[in-house]
């Protein structure tokens, strides 16, 4: 899937929060970020929250997330728990997180550093990460990620300061300033 020019779109016009999804959605569990994006479309969300499918984009995420207030980053990570458990982190402090990481080869860590570097990198950054079952070839995610997601989608309407209208779904309230 190419999202070029869902990338473009998202430079030319910057809203104060953007929730981006980051994932290859050809590899099951891996595109949990992207599958997330494709569920709060469907919601009702304020106009100062931009939804963005980052897909694999990796660096080219970079104009995407400067100079924003928050960023609310969901992906597939890599650490020592069971399948299907939420982790929220402090965006800013991925790199020192050498336990969890991102499942791609230039992840938003490096994107953050970069913008850093340029002195434009958003205040505030929140990383949901998703152990996944799955990342064998294939397109869905797996039954046990599946049921995660209203958990998820609930987790980040909160980290947005919205009710969500999601019942009966554990919200994982972030502890990250």
């Amino acid at each position: 899937m190419d999202n070029t020019k869902e990338i473009k779109d998202s430079m030319k016009e910057k809203r104060q929060v953007l929730v981006l999804g980051i994932g290859n959605i050809l590899l099951r569990d891996e595109g949990v970020g992207p599958h997330i994006i494709s569920v709060l479309k469907e919601e009702s969300l304020p106009p100062f929250v931009e939804l963005l499918d980052g897909g694999t984009a990796g660096a080219d995420l970079l104009d995407c997330i400067c100079d924003r207030k928050k960023v609310i980053v969901i992906d597939a990570i890599d650490a020592d728990v069971e399948p299907g458990t939420i982790m929220c982190f402090d965006g800013y402090s991925i790199q020192s997180q050498s336990d969890y990481f991102s499942l791609h080869q230039c992840g938003i860590s490096e994107t953050l550093a970069m913008a850093k570097h340029l002195d434009s990198a958003p205040e505030k950054v929140l990383a949901i990460g998703v152990k996944p079952k799955d990342i064998s070839c294939g397109i869905g995610i797996s039954e046990e990620i599946k049921a995660k997601v209203p958990s998820i989608v609930k987790t980040v309407m909160s980290e947005l300061g919205i009710v969500s209208q999601i019942v009966g779904q554990e919200s994982y309230r972030c502890k990250v300033g």
